[in-house]
């Protein structure tokens, strides 16, 4: 099941690849059934805060109509940065997995190792290859 959801999550990562934008792609679920999606929109919006995360856990706000994301699991492509971990935090979503780490900005276990999850689970590796294919080629295409 959780190789079934980060693939959405890579599709979702596929759009913003094609929209030009860091190919980060996230799902959120809940009873085993995707309830939001998300994909980086930094560029297209000018605004720094539109990382899939947060596009996703507002998606799920708003169907749940609630901000507590109890029993809530989120599958990203790549390991969230200290922003989106703070509002995995504070929606209190129960797990998170991602395919590869960031470790120039990675607050689950790269770069911010030290922050409490307050018991979030944490699982890695799931799809890494053509994670890590989609972010070099387009960091290649870049420079």
């Amino acid at each position: 099941m959780n190789e079934l959801f980060m693939k959405e999550a890579y599709k979702e990562a596929l759009k913003a690849f094609k929209e030009n934008e860091v190919p980060i792609g996230c799902v959120i679920v809940k009873d085993n059934k995707i309830i939001a999606k998300g994909h980086n929109q930094k560029e297209k919006y000018n605004c720094v805060t539109k990382h899939a995360e947060i596009i996703a856990i507002e998606k799920a706000c708003k169907k749940l109509k609630t901000w507590h994301l109890n029993g809530c699991s989120i599958y990203v492509t790549v390991e969230p940065c200290l922003m989106c971990v703070g509002a995995i935090i504070q929606s209190h979503i129960c797990s998170i997995f991602y395919s590869i780490e960031n470790e120039k900005f990675g607050a689950v276990k790269s770069k911010y190792s030290f922050i409490n999850l307050n018991k979030i689970k944490v699982y890695t590796g799931i799809l890494a290859e053509p994670v890590h294919e989609i972010m070099k080629k387009f960091f290649i295409d870049k420079r």
